[in-house]
């Protein structure tokens, strides 16, 4: 049963909308340009660092559904830590290690 109450997500929703409204609308014409301005940078470094993310969420999409794309990149880190005991590494910085 869901309450239809105060703190409902509707109306929690209108009640940000009407602030963030009321409070865009105090600011002055010098003010909002700003606030746009720095608001264009934000998104477009957001969108820069999805572009650069894009590669390595394909190989975990891949390595989740394609067996041979998984077993692939098991033999692979085998094969890296097998040459670099990475974990003994980390094990002694924090002590755990001999």
């Amino acid at each position: 049963m869901q309450s239809q109450g105060n703190f409902s997500e509707l109306v929690w929703q209108k009640r940000l909308k009407k602030f963030s409204l009321s409070k865009w609308e105090s600011l002055t014409e010098n003010q909002k340009a700003f606030a746009k301005k720095a608001f264009q940078v934000l998104t477009y470094k957001w969108r820069w660092q999805i572009a650069m993310n894009i590669p390595y969420l394909a190989i975990f999409a891949l390595d989740r559904t394609v067996p041979s794309v998984h077993s692939f990149n098991m033999a692979l880190l085998t094969s890296v830590t097998s040459k670099i005991p990475v974990p003994a590494f980390i094990s002694s910085w924090i002590g755990l290690g001999s």
